[in-house]
């Protein structure tokens, strides 16, 4: 069994950068995989980034792609999203995950996940 839970949100100005991270607590096996994802208000929860825990390559949706950085410490069994060049519709609750199987080509789908955190909030003002 996995626990994850976020911390790092918060409000910011557009343009500015936040750090959210995501301990786990329990055995993260190397064949897994973890993601961060966001939900607006009103709106699904999308993909933002996702990568393996060990190696691998890492994915971005396109609307974080260059700004946005996903990376880990795999001693502190710990997951970070670093979010630079921030802007309002990147506003949400954001969730990290992780999944026991490699998603594959499917990193984006919120279904490939097993565990998932609480969420926390980022505003960003305009």
């Amino acid at each position: 069994q996995v626990q994850l839970r976020e911390s790092g949100g918060g409000l910011v100005q557009a343009g500015g950068s936040l750090r959210l991270s995501c301990a786990a607590s329990g055995q993260i096996f190397t064949g897994y995989a973890m993601g961060w994802f966001r939900q607006a208000p009103g709106k699904a929860r999308e993909f933002v980034a996702g990568r393996r825990w060990i190696g691998g390559s890492t994915y971005y949706a396109d609307a974080v792609k260059g700004r946005f950085t996903i990376s880990r410490d795999i001693a502190k069994n710990t997951m970070f999203l670093q979010m630079d060049s921030l802007n309002p519709d990147d506003t949400a609750v954001y969730y990290c995950a992780a999944a026991a199987n490699d998603p594959g080509s499917y990193y984006y789908n919120r279904y490939q996940y097993d565990y998932w955190g609480q969420g926390t909030q980022v505003t960003v003002s305009s």
